[in-house]
């Protein structure tokens, strides 16, 4: 099942399930999970993209071993907001993964994640060669992280009402 809308997302989620979000890139899958809390994104792994069953594969095995409830999909909106060939490359790959899964799936918008993941490892002190190791998962973890953040924002004002 996938949803646009981020509160519809939430309201379909099991309760204390991990999420797992995704930074889809032409060569690479940064992969990061949250905790079952869904209040702290994790950096995993960064997978090299082969085909869509293997690539499929290994994130239903994450999926599987991690007890997750639901998908996060990084959407690579041009800086105007506007969607391009990399949106429509990534809805298609929901769209194909939604045929493996039961769980829910969404989108975040995720620009200048990378840039910002970027940012953090060189402020970690981070060699060029680990960088490159990392930065895709880092991205993943920061695109996740965001919608916890969304995502306790609607718990608040839920209990607030």
């Amino acid at each position: 099942m996938i949803l646009d809308d981020i509160e519809e997302f939430a309201a379909v989620l099991p309760p204390m399930g991990a999420l797992i979000g995704l930074d889809l890139g032409e060569k690479t899958i940064g992969v990061a999970v949250s905790d079952s809390f869904l209040s702290v994104a994790t950096p995993l792994e960064t997978i090299r993209r082969k085909k869509f069953g293997v690539d499929a594969a290994r994130l239903a095995e994450i999926i599987k071993n991690r007890q997750i409830g639901g998908l996060v999909l990084g959407l690579p909106r041009n800086m105007d907001g506007t969607e391009g060939a990399r949106c429509q490359s990534t809805r298609a790959f929901a769209r194909n993964f939604d045929r493996l899964t039961p769980l829910p799936i969404t989108f975040w918008d995720e620009r200048l994640s990378t840039v910002a993941a970027e940012r953090a490892l060189l402020e970690a002190d981070t060699t060029r060669k680990r960088r490159a190791e990392v930065i895709d998962h880092v991205a993943a973890g920061y695109i996740l992280q965001g919608v916890l953040d969304r995502l306790a924002v609607l718990r608040r004002q839920d209990v607030d009402r």
